[in-house]
């Protein structure tokens, strides 16, 4: 799925950033992850990436930064950031979009804000999903279950601007906030990165302190939607308890325990999450249809490319380019492979043989030496999702990220590939194992001995 367009809704002087991933009859707004990360940084993070498009394989997924955060606008006074201001940038992005009801869905501190909505505009609020939410973070004399004021204190202190961007700060809030993602490097570069794209240091603070002030509990009674609350049961900030409170108090309301400790809702075991959301929100419970089918992954990357484009100057390059794309084909056809996409300066394929898929990478490999250019290879096995004329899924997430590990010439396949050929007479050597972007735990990696033999058979 691509990443749709950038608009921009108005709220007064104030232009509202948003997003619509997917269509459909039925809208979901999403009011925030509980971060002060901009929707934008969706397509750079794959977990958050696969996250949001599989809520959009059901609905049409309203995306929005309010006021202070990312795409949109700050006001000139940050004191105007507020909850209620969160609530008219939400039905700002609703009304540009021609949505005049939607099923609310919002995570940790952002449910603050959807609540309100929720409270204050039935009209507009079809149900409401709640992910770890919370009515009040602090503790309090009649509220045993908040978060005592020192640790409430040691999170807003993080977001001094002149902390260490990658060090023990952040590692910290992974820790408490995605720690099944905190070890994963490129995960943790990312957060810090983002954090500092999604609001500066001034704007940060005050919605920080607007979260861990608010106090909407009055509000719990007055909700009249459908309500489905969600709560990892190791989540530690908001705890469990501050699920179940809000669950019980809001009329009817659904309460429903997973497993896992994460409070960021794209982080984690997320296909549980989404298949209660999924089924909630529509009335059917998710299943893998006819469009997900087993298959081998190929990705193809030219290596050093915009260096070579930049040798070669701009008519050379162009023509090299037309004589890959038309190789890429050509052995595609020999080796029974589906071309799917060219990736601008690679190519994404699918085959239904292991084997077929690896010597047509070798093959590529060999044959891209005769236009002076040198390949890189990829592959995994698993289940992909058609798209149209795309594919989805993690296994071509694994399958890219495989790809990035190779070296010039080099194709490397996943432990599966490697399990799947067994006997067909292809060698492999080990690569040892690797943590790959946006991929859960380790992953051992093999290189293919380039003596394999590139028959069709």
């Amino acid at each position: 799925m691509e990443t749709p367009e950038t608009r921009y809704a108005r709220r007064g002087d104030l232009h509202i950033g948003y997003q619509v991933w997917g269509q459909g009859d039925l809208d979901i707004l999403e009011l925030g992850t509980g971060t002060f990360i901009s929707v934008d940084e969706a397509a750079d993070e794959p977990r958050w990436r696969r996250y949001t498009e599989r809520l959009a394989g059901f609905a049409r997924l309203i995306r929005f930064d309010p006021a202070g955060i990312g795409l949109s606008d700050a006001p000139t006074d940050l004191a105007e950031l507020t909850f209620e201001t969160w609530v008219e940038d939400a039905l700002a992005v609703m009304d540009a979009v021609g949505s005049t009801r939607a099923a609310l869905l919002a995570s940790s501190g952002s449910a603050l804000a959807a609540l309100l909505l929720a409270a204050h505009h039935p009209d507009r609020t079809g149900s409401l999903v709640l992910v770890n939410p919370s009515a009040r973070y602090l503790e309090a004399d009649d509220y045993a279950i908040g978060v005592p004021r020192a640790l409430v204190e040691e999170f807003r202190a993080g977001l001094d601007p002149d902390r260490p961007g990658e060090g023990s700060e952040v590692l910290s809030d992974l820790r408490l906030f995605a720690p099944a993602a905190a070890d994963d490097p490129d995960f943790r570069r990312w957060w810090a990165r983002a954090s500092k794209r999604g609001a500066g240091p001034a704007a940060a603070a005050v919605l920080g302190a607007l979260t861990a002030q608010a106090d909407l509990r009055h509000l719990l009674p007055e909700v009249a939607a459908p309500t489905l609350v969600l709560h990892r049961r190791d989540a530690r900030v908001p705890s469990v308890d501050h699920g179940r409170y809000v669950a019980d108090r809001i009329p009817g309301a659904r309460f429903v325990l997973l497993p896992g400790a994460d409070v960021v809702p794209f982080v984690g075991d997320t296909d549980a999450l989404l298949d209660e959301i999924q089924e909630f929100v529509t009335g059917d419970r998710y299943r893998p249809g006819p469009d997900r089918v087993l298959a081998t992954v190929l990705f193809t990357d030219i290596v050093d490319s915009t260096a070579t484009a930049a040798r070669l100057g701009d008519r050379r390059w162009t023509e090299v380019l037309l004589d890959h794309d038309a190789l890429v084909r050509r052995q595609l056809d020999r080796f029974g492979g589906t071309f799917v996409k060219d990736t601008g300066d690679g190519a994404l394929a699918t085959f239904d043989s292991p084997a077929r898929a690896i010597r047509c990478a070798l093959a590529l490999g060999r044959q891209a030496s005769h236009l002076g250019i040198a390949l890189r290879a990829g592959l995994h096995a698993g289940e992909i999702e058609r798209l149209g004329d795309d594919v989805g899924g993690i296994a071509v997430h694994v399958a890219a990220r495989v790809a990035a590990a190779a070296w010039a010439g080099e194709v490397l396949v996943s432990n599966t590939v490697v399990d799947l050929v067994e006997g067909s007479g292809i060698e492999f050597a080990d690569r040892g194992e690797h943590t790959l972007k946006g991929v859960p735990g380790p992953r051992r990696i093999w290189a293919v001995d380039d003596q394999a033999r590139t028959s069709s058979t």
